[in-house]
């Protein structure tokens, strides 16, 4: 009898372990898939180079995953687009970010690299604050980047040069305005700066100024200008009622480490688009309506 009591109760200890780990895995893999949380014994060096745009956000992610990662190491340097495509095209980083298409950079072979967007970014044009302008008609904005309109008096400002700053050639964020607005023509000869931060200081600062930042940027000491109507914002970027906007995008070689999977596929979780990205003045990749190809075509979700 005290033979038989014995088996029943270790019976029911080894039931309750194995129901215990079954919970603990479950509990894991919903986690996981949720990308709330990473595994422990991820470990490498990660090398990210590129977009200015999307710096800020890949720089606070970095941290965030190493902080849960302590075996990861992530490097996110600028450089702008074309840098990081260039890069990663050659296999000499890991990831390459960029704002635009690997498809819309001359001497990218597309197929060679994948493409991981993580993020949204709306782009506009800014002022110096002294101008006296909050919109402008597209029209007026292409003639201003052209060299049409030289003075801000002739779109209903103070009487006072106009001051173009541009970003350098290579920078996404210079494609994606020009695209949008100077249907691909260049922008007439102007100061040319290879970050967004610099810009924003230069056009705060001086008389006249006027360039294009990404969203993240747009500072209290900066006019963040209307077109036709429009403002700049994050709902009318989402039905592209905004025009100027990219996806933020990282692009691995074909096999990446896989560190460096599990730090793009934290970049993407829900965690991270419902803080980090709203946080810091991006969009979320879930909150789009419309969808862009690299053809710059837009349609419905």
């Amino acid at each position: 009898m005290k033979k038989g009591i014995l088996i029943s109760a270790i019976a029911l200890t080894v039931a309750g372990l194995l129901a215990g780990c079954g919970s603990q895995s479950a509990s894991t893999k919903s986690s996981t898939a949720k990308g709330s949380t990473q595994t422990s014994t991820t470990s490498g060096k990660i090398v990210a180079v590129g977009s200015t745009a999307l710096q800020p956000l890949a720089d606070a992610v970095a941290k965030d995953f190493q902080d849960k990662n302590p075996g990861v190491t992530i490097n996110v340097q600028g450089g702008g687009s074309g840098t990081g495509l260039g890069q990663i095209a050659q296999g000499s980083v890991d990831i390459g970010n960029s704002d635009i298409f690997a498809e819309q950079k001359g001497g990218i072979d597309a197929s060679k690299v994948v493409d991981h967007q993580v993020a949204v970014v709306g782009m506009g044009p800014v002022a110096n604050k002294d101008a006296g302008v909050t919109n402008l008609t597209m029209a007026q904005l292409r003639d201003i980047f052209t060299g049409k309109v030289t003075n801000w008096k002739e779109v209903g400002g103070k009487d006072q040069k106009i001051t173009v700053v541009n970003r350098a050639e290579g920078s996404g964020t210079r494609a994606t305005f020009e695209a949008s607005v100077t249907d691909g023509k260049a922008a007439v000869k102007s100061l040319e700066q290879d970050s967004n931060g610099t810009v924003q200081k230069i056009v705060a600062t001086t008389p006249g100024a006027i360039s294009y930042l990404a969203f993240s940027y747009f500072k209290d000491d900066l006019q963040a200008l209307s077109i036709d109507g429009v403002k700049p914002t994050d709902d009318n970027v989402t039905t592209n009622k905004w025009k100027i906007w990219s996806y933020e995008h990282m692009y691995t070689t074909k096999k990446p480490s896989s560190a460096t999977k599990a730090y793009i596929k934290y970049m993407q979780s829900t965690a991270v688009q419902d803080s980090a990205v709203k946080k810091l003045g991006y969009i979320s990749i879930h909150n789009m309506k419309v969808v862009k190809y690299a053809n710059n075509k837009v349609t419905d979700k």
